[in-house]
């Protein structure tokens, strides 16, 4: 009996209805084969696209396996031409398989003859082929252009919408239930003072659903949701942001005050701890760069190990080095303990120094929203007056209306950086108290802490961090390379430290 290898690919909804199917084609494939006195040793069934890598690595293994196996092999078989080939590449290792390995190649519904003129045929279909999709790529890629130009979105809508379909056209429009949600999550964000992981508690609380599979918010869908211009109508495409023309779920105001309170707490949703720039290689000077590595486990399931090297690890003459997080995270509560004072008037002194220190910054604050509160009020004066002037047709309505209009985004500007200014008073106030507190007892506390919070704690701490060799090396920011470092006797007049020797210049916090 003879063995055959056997191949089928669908490539679209639309060849299906065209009677491609790979139902259609395993059945002709399985009657060829028993027509020739013999059977399938080997079936694969890819249904997707031909640009598709998953369906060239299925070819190509399938390709592969019949080179092994050629000599118990009589052919291996595809339903048409271009089933198989959409490259020249690939036309090339089907010649190669049959000329230099003795394996048959069959099409069963386009059958030619095992000679130059039948490859020429097979060429030929091949050219096709190819050009086929090549002109589909160009096509698809001109129609989504097209739908760009036209305020559409190219791709599946974004979370808060729903595509339709009207007149045969693809249309979008806001979904009940997660447009809701979205406009929920800007709410509280720019109008009740929130943070990210306050919204994520609110939303739970008051019974919004992500999906009906995962209901509930993670605060990186969270963060995405915040930043994306979607839902104040535009449509991003190749990096860009496109005038759209779909419903807004966020009016503009409230989209201005999240993006000013969004930028003063940037939120970073990737688990790279020790990424962004956060530490320099001791050996080149580049910054150290994060992966995340995911393995399969055994009982299903995927795990995350994540790894930090130098950006220019592949050098010739640089150190292979590459530290799993853990690592780095054994050295920085090493670092940190250094941090402790043993003595507890010393520590309650050094609170005293950076509690001076943040309500100087609170009067810098406090004198700023004072400065503005003036300027707010010379812009109602010339609003007043503006009026007055309109009233006595002193100037023309076009003129009242632009210049009314350029006082009023004054205004609001000012009020908006009136109200940011407080919140960030508030948010960042005891921040370098809460920081030189943690640092007593951070043992105990780092790992309860999240992302956000341990990279402000570092970067409060730290100006710079270096990796020598595998080693970490902190440069410490004033006071804490006092602390670090142990205060030398010199610097203490009897049972009391200088306070001189312990303040910081504004930028040092």
């Amino acid at each position: 009996m003879k063995k055959f290898v056997a191949f089928a690919r669908v490539s679209s909804r639309e060849q299906q209805r065209e009677g491609f199917s790979l139902d259609v084609q395993e059945e002709a494939l399985k009657k060829y084969a028993a027509h020739h006195g013999g059977e399938i040793v080997k079936f694969t069934k890819v249904a997707e696209t031909a640009s598709d890598e998953t369906a060239r690595r299925h070819f190509n293994e399938t390709v592969d396996y019949t080179i092994t196996n050629a000599g118990m092999l009589d052919g291996i078989l595809f339903y048409k031409v271009d089933r198989a080939i959409r490259n020249t590449h690939d036309l090339c290792k089907l010649e190669e398989l049959e000329h230099r390995h003795g394996v048959l190649v069959e099409f069963t519904s386009q059958p030619f003859p095992h000679t130059p003129a039948g490859w020429m045929s097979v060429r030929n279909l091949a050219n096709m082929a190819t050009f086929q999709t090549q002109q589909q790529s160009v096509d698809v890629k001109e129609g989504v252009e097209r739908r760009v130009r036209a305020g559409l979105f190219p791709q599946k809508a974004p979370y808060g919408y729903e595509n339709y379909r009207k007149d045969g056209r693809s249309l979008v429009r806001v979904h009940a239930e997660h447009g809701r949600a979205v406009r929920r999550i800007h709410e509280l964000y720019a109008y009740h003072g929130c943070t990210i992981d306050e919204v994520v508690v609110r939303l739970q609380q008051e019974g919004y659903r992500f999906t009906r599979s995962k209901p509930r918010f993670t605060r990186s869908k969270v963060a995405d949701i915040l930043q994306d211009q979607s839902y104040i109508g535009k449509v991003f495409y190749k990096g860009e942001w496109w005038p759209g023309t779909h419903d807004h779920i966020v009016d503009a105001t409230t989209w201005e005050r999240v993006q000013t309170f969004r930028v003063r707490g940037r939120y970073q949703a990737h688990e790279l701890l020790y990424g962004g720039e956060l530490i320099t290689c001791g050996h080149c000077g580049h910054t150290i760069t994060g992966e995340a590595v995911a393995k399969k486990l055994k009982g299903g399931g995927v795990r995350k190990h994540f790894y930090y090297r130098c950006a220019k690890y592949t050098a010739d003459d640089h150190p292979r080095i590459r530290l799993k997080q853990a690592a780095l995270d054994e050295q920085i509560l090493a670092i940190f303990q250094t941090l402790r004072v043993a003595d507890d008037d010393v520590r309650d002194w050094v609170v005293e120094v950076l509690r001076k220190r943040t309500q100087s910054e609170q009067k810098e604050a406090s004198e700023r929203v004072v400065e503005i509160t003036k300027q707010l009020a010379e812009i109602r004066r010339q609003q007043d007056e503006l009026l007055n002037l309109r009233l006595l047709k002193e100037i023309e309505a076009d003129q009242f209306a632009r210049k009314s209009r350029e006082l009023r985004e004054r205004e609001s500007r000012l009020t908006l950086e009136v109200e940011a200014q407080a919140r960030g008073r508030h948010e960042n106030a005891d921040l370098a108290i809460k920081a030189f507190e943690l640092s007593q007892n951070l043992v105990a506390k780092w790992d309860r802490a999240d992302f956000d919070a341990k990279r402000r704690l570092l970067e409060i701490v730290c100006l710079n961090l270096t990796l020598v060799g595998v080693t970490l090396s902190p440069e410490w920011r004033k006071p804490f390379d006092l602390l670090a470092e142990g205060l030398p006797l010199e610097k203490s007049r009897g049972d009391r430290i200088r306070t001189c020797d312990f303040l910081v210049p504004n930028q040092a916090l």
